[in-house]
């Protein structure tokens, strides 16, 4: 009962706080008031680079043993994955699939799903479950029972604030239960492709059966930024959600992300992510960042300091040593195993069959290299209501740095035969 007083006094105190204005042209780089990431204030640091550095700090990432690779950083994460988000290629990894705890960047996954499953201008009204299914102390927006919110405004609450209490609202939204919700979390980051991930909640609070490894995370979070309605929230700066039916004033809030631009920490090019800490993950951190035809997401887990030098080095690095290239089209007739029936209704063409691409195929690799000298190795996909699929995939000295796929084109009006 105590805590529960406790809480809901805090409440009161922060409408009081809340009385804010924002004069017009004036950039707030930190609010006043801090809903906060959970133990998010003690793993501030007047500098982000540590002075000794931390045990992790010496082991060598992975990527640095790929021949003729640029050699990547050291860094103080337990964990690191970045990749290209729109060739896939991983350019650095450093114990990418160590299980760990991930904390609020879990929301990501939660927020993809709200993304796909509501509408956003639909109503959320918080149940008594949701708006006091957290502790004090936790990242919170201080949502009550009954309030109504948009879905809009619950999603910028999750991804600005990482509002905890508001991650079990889309959850019971979306799924009828947390319980269910999180059933299908595990069910979504199985579709995309992630090995070692378990969640068991939607918010990342502690919980031992609650991990993912940096690889899971990178697959999730590329995932997420190719939903266009994702992308509004994950690079959102500055939000107000309006006075609601429970709540008399304007909440104002700010993303944690401490890198975009005019922030403590900006880097040119960054555009968005999400923060997490507790006390059991450390810090973790999820970056997107884009600079002239390339753009880098960035994992960081097991940190300190919030992440920000570790993910300032990476992306000096994925930057300045990698670029993405357009391999253009691949007119080179692919050969196919087919039968006699086959033959017949492709008038004989021969065994072989041209795949141009239909869209622009990329790689990502250090600048300099011969595109020409890639691996390709390619898989052909029978498709019974339509032309043939061709699978192509490039590497460079055994890592993958790109993929297209490609369709049959020429033999769509040879089906078309006269009776």
């Amino acid at each position: 009962m105590k805590g529960i007083f406790m809480f809901k006094s805090g409440k009161k105190i922060l409408k009081r706080l809340l009385c804010i204005t924002l004069s017009a042209g004036m950039l707030v780089t930190q609010p006043a008031f801090a809903f906060g990431e959970e133990g998010e204030t003690a793993a501030e640091s007047p500098t982000p680079t540590p002075d000794p550095h931390t045990e992790a700090y010496y082991a060598a990432p992975e990527s640095n043993s790929i021949p003729g690779w640029p050699q990547g950083p050291q860094v103080e994460a337990r964990s690191a994955v970045m990749m290209d988000v729109y060739t896939g290629a991983i350019l650095y990894s450093k114990n990418p699939d160590e299980k760990m705890y991930p904390a609020s960047i879990t929301k990501i996954l939660t927020a993809l799903l709200g993304c796909e499953n509501l509408s956003v201008q639909n109503k959320l009204v918080m149940s008594e479950t949701a708006a006091h299914g957290i502790s004090p102390g936790d990242s919170s927006i201080y949502a009550d029972t009954d309030e109504i919110f948009t879905v809009h405004q619950a999603l910028m609450a999750l991804m600005l604030e990482s509002a905890n209490e508001i991650a079990l609202a889309i959850g019971e939204s979306v799924s009828g239960s947390v319980k269910k919700f999180v059933e299908l979390m595990n069910t979504r980051a199985a579709e995309i492709g992630c090995t070692s991930t378990h969640f068991n909640n939607p918010n990342g609070l502690p919980d031992e059966n609650h991990v993912t490894t940096a690889n899971d995370m990178a697959k999730i979070s590329r995932a997420a930024w190719y939903n266009p309605l994702f992308r509004k929230y994950v690079t959102r700066k500055i939000f107000e959600i309006p006075p609601t039916n429970k709540f008399e004033e304007t909440r104002y809030l700010l993303n944690h992300h401490k890198m975009m631009e005019g922030r403590d920490y900006a880097y040119e090019g960054v555009l968005g992510g999400k923060t997490g800490y507790t006390e059991a993950a450390g810090n973790t951190l999820v970056t997107y960042a884009k600079r002239g035809n390339m753009t880098l997401l960035v994992v960081v887990m097991g940190t300190i300091n919030g992440g920000w030098s570790d993910t300032a080095s990476l992306l000096d690095y994925g930057f300045g040593n990698f670029e993405k290239i357009n391999l253009k089209q691949d007119k080179t007739p692919v050969v196919t195993a087919d039968l006699a029936c086959d033959k017949y209704i492709l008038q004989n063409n021969g065994n072989t069959c041209p795949f141009p691409y239909t869209r622009t195929v990329y790689v990502t690799v250090p600048k300099g290299t011969d595109v020409s000298a890639l691996e390709k190795q390619q898989i052909l996909g029978s498709n019974a209501t339509g032309p043939l699929l061709l699978n192509s995939s490039y590497y460079y000295n055994g890592q993958l740095v790109g993929w297209g796929v490609q369709y049959e084109k020429e033999v769509l009006s040879d089906l078309l035969l006269p009776f």
